[in-house]
């Protein structure tokens, strides 16, 4: 057997990222239970022993000491809140309770997540969505610690005097916005020199936060971030009175066990459905973006497009110019039985309640085959939630199939069908395809689930997208995964052809209300992913930014696949 095809070289490395994950979720348990840890401590230690021998793709060159990964920080600085870099002290709370205080309140530009600034070096933040939500940010603020240690190493020569590229960042860091042209070229030269990368990939890091600071003030900066990532190090290293660490009060795990977000979360839901009167209808959830089902059901006639199909009948060009008017849109859609509930639970999770009889009528793509009279005979109700995140996809949906009390009577919704429209890394294929699962496996747990899909490959009548069919990984986080962990799961007799974080937690709450009682057994289920990112193919990771335009074909060609089996002809 030659070095190439020894499958079982490549079992032995995915066995110890599958060690190193296991290491990771039970050392943050074990964090989370005493109540907070030292990022330099024996605890941050074993963290981020865990996540270098893991060496996620996502993070890159976690592994090189003598490189700081920059593609990594982009992805973690767009995650986490402005300024987090400079911060002693973190504190994750279940409880907004800085929310009536002066701090100022930060979101970060890629997470639906709430943080509060205390001081310039303390940040809490306010977890809303379970433990997940938990491990996605410790294995953040673990990776910035661990390109943090590389930084400061460079501050100072083998005899402790401050190097002349750190001097150089300390006269740039406040005037870089006033710095243009060569100046800025050489700050920048001089920055890449610190940070062990070249010229072009800084200048690339720079320019990426720059334009996000600029837009959405979600940073403070390239300079400013490599600046206090040293520093507070070396403060640390100077005096553990500067010990960055995070705490976890008691009231946090309490808010977990107790589910109290997701519980408000499903609460509003159901009164609402009550109090348009519309709980007892045939009622089918779907877990999509907001815009995907609207735009489909009503863009058409919101917009006027009759003339522009009739010249063009292609579907995704007409989206195309549907996606820019969302506000004209979701107005047409209020007045046709669409009803818009921005989250106030504290969940993040919005929604969108559409009385589908009210729209039945309305013109339509040709593209979209709906069956106006079944719809008006069958009276369905569509309820499209915002993507959950993680373990929160079981909290949010057991709490909602629960039956509740009302006027002394025991009600519970008559629930048709479930779908899931989500993001998923492809293993076998590329960006843009769709992945339709066949089961749905959790990483780390004996939990595995078995899905009957109404959704299958027949279905699909546009041979321009490649269809992959088979088991979907449910992981316990996007930045605890390796390639070999994946190859294993792809290569072996699992088959497996994505991962994805949610999947799992959802069949996990519809097998639960199955056992209960809480739905019928004709319930009909439906997942299906467009592939966001391959985590096995460079310059396809998740770092490697967004889908943007490409995103658009699969994502409506699904969304409108599960309205025609839901209402179709």
């Amino acid at each position: 057997m030659t070095l190439e095809n020894n499958i079982y070289m490549d079992y032995s490395l995915a066995d110890k990222s599958r060690l190193a994950i296991r290491t990771f979720k039970t050392i943050a348990d074990a964090a989370l239970l005493r109540g907070y840890y030292r990022m330099g401590g024996r605890t941050g230690s074993t963290l981020e022993s865990a996540l270098r021998t893991l060496s996620p793709e996502i993070y890159g060159s976690i592994s090189d000491s003598r490189t700081i990964e920059l593609k990594g920080l982009e992805y973690v600085i767009d995650r986490l809140p402005r300024g987090i870099e400079a911060c002693h002290r973190i504190v994750m709370t279940g409880r907004q309770d800085a929310a009536d205080a002066s701090f100022e309140k930060i979101q970060p530009l890629k997470r639906r997540r709430i943080s509060f600034r205390i001081s310039p070096t303390e940040m809490s933040f306010v977890i809303t969505r379970g433990q997940s939500e938990i491990y996605d940010i410790m294995t953040h603020i673990t990776f910035l610690h661990v390109e943090a240690k590389k930084v400061q190493s460079k501050m100072r020569d083998d005899y402790g005097n401050i190097t002349t590229e750190w001097r150089e960042l300390e006269k740039h860091v406040d005037c870089i916005d006033d710095i243009c042209g060569r100046d800025l070229d050489q700050a920048l030269w001089n920055l890449s020199l610190l940070l062990g990368r070249t010229f072009d990939e800084t200048k690339d890091t720079y320019a990426n936060l720059e334009k996000n600071r600029s837009q959405s003030n979600s940073n403070s900066g390239l300079f400013q971030i490599v600046h206090s990532m040293g520093k507070c190090v070396d403060e640390e290293v100077q005096s553990l009175d500067n010990a960055v660490t995070v705490h976890f009060p008691p009231s946090l795990s309490a808010q977990i066990l107790n589910r109290t977000h997701a519980r408000n979360w499903a609460a509003n839901i159901k009164k609402c459905l009550c109090d348009i009167g519309l709980e007892k209808r045939p009622l089918h959830i779907i877990s999509a973006n907001q815009h995907s089902v609207v735009n489909l059901l009503y863009g058409y006639a919101a917009v006027g497009q009759k003339e522009q199909a009739a010249d063009n009948p292609d579907l995704y060009d007409c989206i195309r110019t549907i996606r820019d008017q969302t506000a004209k849109v979701e107005a047409f859609a209020k007045k046709h039985g669409c009803h818009m509930l921005p989250d106030d639970s504290g969940s993040q999770i919005d929604c969108r309640i559409i009385d589908a009889p009210a729209m039945a009528r309305l013109p339509r793509h040709p593209a979209i085959a709906l069956d106006a009279d079944d719809i008006e005979k069958q009276q369905p109700v569509i309820l499209v939630m915002d993507y959950a995140f993680g373990e929160q996809a079981f909290e949010i949906l057991d709490e909602l199939l629960y039956p509740w009390e009302q006027n002394g009577e025991q009600c519970a919704l008559n629930a048709k069908s479930v779908s899931v429209i989500g993001k998923a890394g492809i293993l076998p294929g590329q960006k843009g395809d769709i992945m339709l699962a066949t089961a749905h496996v959790l990483e780390g747990t004996p939990h595995n689930y078995m899905i009957c899909n109404d959704l299958t490959e027949a279905d699909f009548d546009d041979d321009s997208v490649q269809i992959y069919t088979g088991p979907i990984i449910t992981v316990l986080g996007t930045s605890l995964q390796n390639r070999y962990v994946l190859k294993k799961f792809q290569d072996s007799s699992w088959k497996a052809v994505g991962l994805e974080m949610e999947g799992g937690h959802y069949q996990r709450a519809i097998n639960a209300a199955f056992i209960r009682g809480h739905v019928s057994s004709d319930l009909k289920v439906m997942y299906a992913y467009y592939a966001s990112d391959n985590p096995l193919k460079s310059g396809q990771t998740l770092a490697s930014g967004s889908m943007g335009e490409e995103g658009i074909k699969p994502t409506y060609l699904v969304t409108r696949l599960i309205l025609e089996k839901i209402m179709g002809r």
